[in-house]
């Protein structure tokens, strides 16, 4: 009798063990998972882009178009001009962030969008026809266009440049490799004197991690 007990409690013993190493093991995995996790969250962090509009004193950028259409671009400013059924915009851009910014691509509303309007679908942004790269703590530049004498969107363009009334700028970027997609909202104003638009930042929303509010 004695010797079966013996046997059990060594049995126990050995189950008892098992389910203790698993713990530790369990809880290891899970500390390194946890560890992985956040080194994996700093070394985005460390790669992620951030677009604001430049600075007033930052360097004048000249900006140029397949057509050869030609503008200079002012820090902190917004270009918009009409030649024909083209309306060429531009806008001068700081990347705030730690990472290098891809401009993928633009949306353009005749009018003030404010931040209380939903962030649009990334589905609904006319495409880049060319890289556009913001180096971080650095300026760059974004610009598009409109061509075709019949797209509504440029139409209403052509009239709000042409009267100068106020206009919202969206652009969805990445990082250098196609990560951590953001979609930063601008208004556009046109200065009180001269012909030169104002630039400024509504709202930003990431679209890969967590947003900021």
């Amino acid at each position: 009798m004695v010797a079966v007990q013996w046997v059990t409690i060594a049995s126990l013993a050995t189950a008892l063990g098992t389910l203790v190493l698993a713990i530790a093991t369990f809880a290891s995995v899970r500390s390194a998972n946890r560890a992985a996790r956040v080194s994996e969250q700093a070394f985005l962090h460390g790669q992620q882009p951030l677009l604001f509009p430049s600075h007033f004193d930052d360097r004048v950028q000249k900006v140029g178009w397949v057509d050869e259409h030609r503008t200079v671009l002012q820090g902190g400013h917004a270009a918009a001009e009409v030649d024909g059924d083209v309306v060429y915009l531009a806008a001068s851009l700081r990347n705030v962030g730690n990472g290098i910014a891809v401009i993928q691509g633009w949306r353009v509303t005749a009018a003030r969008v404010t931040s209380e309007i939903a962030m649009p679908e990334p589905e609904t942004f006319r495409a880049q026809t060319r890289d556009l790269y913001v180096p971080s703590n650095e300026i760059g530049f974004w610009q598009g266009a409109f061509r075709e004498a019949h797209d509504p969107d440029g139409v209403a363009m052509r009239d709000a440049v042409s009267m100068r009334t106020p206009f919202t700028i969206e652009l969805l970027y990445s990082d250098h490799e196609g990560g951590q997609r953001a979609i930063g909202r601008f208004f556009v104003a046109p200065a009180t004197d001269g012909d030169a638009w104002l630039f400024s930042m509504v709202r930003h929303w990431n679209l890969d991690r967590p947003n900021p509010r």
